[in-house]
């Protein structure tokens, strides 16, 4: 079985934080979200992946992940161009799938248990497609399956207004081949894009058993910063780390605290856990870094108390103010402006910015 990896987009809902990056790098937990879907592939037995790239960040993403050995994994680059919806980016990889069944992963997810059930469930039976599902609290804002009492699915239904089920498809499927063709079937929906639960919806048609299962832990698609910021926080939950760096005599750790062994928590600083610091990172002198917070690479964080938020790293934060539930693009410059006059904020804030003062 080969692996379609979905790595195209551009990441509107995360600006300005996309202005300069592709969303699948934005680290969850110190780790570009994107590694976590190539993580569940290796650990499920698949090391053949297609990462299908758009026209934005396509260099950043291949310069990360190269050809993949750094992973485990063997990667070839597939270009889908503009996006046209995900039925069209999974018929981009037509030829690289070669008649194989092949699980199509969207690179934003991340979610709790892996993928090793859902394809050994797709294994088990004679499927031409199975879908991971979750229960949501919101089933009208999501594609939705109809499912009979052995977990077969009947009907897929868009956003409806009156759902049939609350089982929301997730954006992680396992295909058989048969799905080019019914892809080749389908219309434009009202979007302008090839929409994938249309395809399925042509493989039921045809006759094929679609095969489902439900994701019991949590599952995080990442595209806004709310979404970034919570699945930070059940990463760290679900992953506590080791101290490994230097803590110096008088700084102040407290729980579970992943610390790399080139960054440093200086004396009379407080970092209570679950955190995560990145390598060449300080904590200085009189700071409080509060639970469920990540700090990336090349940072240094002074008096400062900051807590539920996710900073990507190489930035200066050296202020005697409070930051919670943020996310700080790379290379923010946060400063102290106690001593300047006239008093009031000074900032330079881009395009699609969300502030609260």
């Amino acid at each position: 079985m080969k692996g379609v990896l979905l790595a195209g987009g551009t990441g509107s809902r995360l600006r300005p934080i996309t202005h300069t990056g592709p969303k699948q790098l934005v680290p969850v937990g110190n780790k570009p979200v994107i590694e976590y879907a190539i993580d569940d592939m290796r650990e499920a037995g698949i090391t053949e992946i297609g990462v299908v790239l758009g026209n934005k960040g396509r260099g950043e993403i291949q310069k990360f992940l190269g050809d993949g050995s750094d992973y485990g994994v063997d990667i070839t680059y597939i270009i889908q161009g503009n996006p046209l919806g995900l039925a069209h980016a999974a018929g981009c990889a037509r030829d690289f799938v070669d008649g194989d069944n092949f699980v199509m992963y969207l690179g934003d997810n991340i979610l709790k248990q892996g993928i090793g059930d859902l394809v050994e469930s797709y294994q088990e039976g004679d499927y031409g497609a199975g879908i991971a599902l979750q229960a949501v609290d919101n089933p009208r804002e999501f594609g939705i399956a109809d499912v009979d009492d052995d977990g077969t699915i009947t009907r897929l239904v868009e956003k409806p207004d009156d759902p049939p089920t609350n089982l929301a498809l997730i954006g992680i499927y396992v295909f058989s081949d048969a799905i080019f063709d019914a892809i080749e079937e389908i219309d434009p929906s009202w979007r302008g894009e090839l929409e994938i639960t249309d395809a399925i919806q042509s493989l039921l048609d045809a006759g094929y058993s679609i095969d489902s299962h439900v994701i019991e832990g949590w599952w995080k698609d990442t595209g806004k910063p709310e979404d970034i910021l919570e699945a930070n926080h059940l990463v760290l939950e679900d992953n506590p780390g080791m101290k490994a760096g230097t803590v110096q005599e008088g700084a102040e750790v407290r729980g579970h605290v992943d610390l790399h062994e080139t960054a440093t928590i200086e004396s009379g600083a407080v970092v209570r856990g679950p955190v995560s610091i990145g390598p060449g990172t300080t904590i200085e002198d009189d700071t409080y870094v509060g639970p469920y917070t990540s700090i990336g690479p090349d940072s240094t964080i002074a008096g400062v108390h900051i807590e539920n938020s996710v900073v990507i790293g190489e930035s200066d934060i050296r202020t005697s103010g409070k930051v919670v539930d943020s996310l700080l693009g790379r290379g923010a410059d946060i400063g102290n402006a106690d001593e300047l006059l006239p008093d009031g904020r000074r900032l330079v804030v881009g395009e699609n910015s969300d502030l609260k003062l």
